[in-house]
């Protein structure tokens, strides 16, 4: 005589993988959310690191050597970079997000600036296979230009 086929515990196997499914979109989803907050912050402190580097970068000796001719102001790259980075030091940008770098490029014909800042983010959790850590970056641009 055949007994006939023992179906309990099947469920158990269904369940227990439909809560790793369930555990690795929570883990994917809090993980987007760390980088695309970390991507807001850099991009205000990109914003602002450009504007802070585009009004100390305009030397202002061409207004006392020959007017304003031209509404753009003269940027060095020479001033520009300094003040970008006093900038990150005194907004916390070093400490907020630590391994923080910086790129910047003045285009002289447009007065403008352009900041570029890239940090590593260390995700909250971790998917298996998947990495650990990941660069975050933002631009930001600012024009110098004056009022008649």
């Amino acid at each position: 005589m055949r007994r006939p086929r023992d179906e309990r515990g099947q469920v158990t196997v269904m369940i227990i993988g439909f809560a790793v499914v369930l555990a690795m979109a929570v883990a994917l989803v809090v993980d987007a959310t760390a980088a695309y907050l970390q991507r807001q912050g850099l991009d205000t402190l990109a914003d602002g690191a450009a504007l802070s580097g585009a009004d100390a970068g305009a030397t202002g000796r061409e207004i006392y050597e020959g007017g304003l001719r031209d509404p753009r102001l003269e940027l060095t790259a020479a001033q520009v970079r300094p003040a970008v980075q006093a900038y990150l030091r005194s907004a916390g940008g070093y400490a907020k997000y630590p391994g923080l770098t910086f790129d910047v490029s003045v285009d002289p014909a447009s007065s403008s600036v352009s900041v570029s800042l890239h940090a590593p983010l260390e995700f909250p959790l971790s998917l298996p296979g998947s990495p650990d850590q990941a660069s975050i970056g933002a631009d930001g641009s600012a024009v110098v230009e004056t009022q008649p």
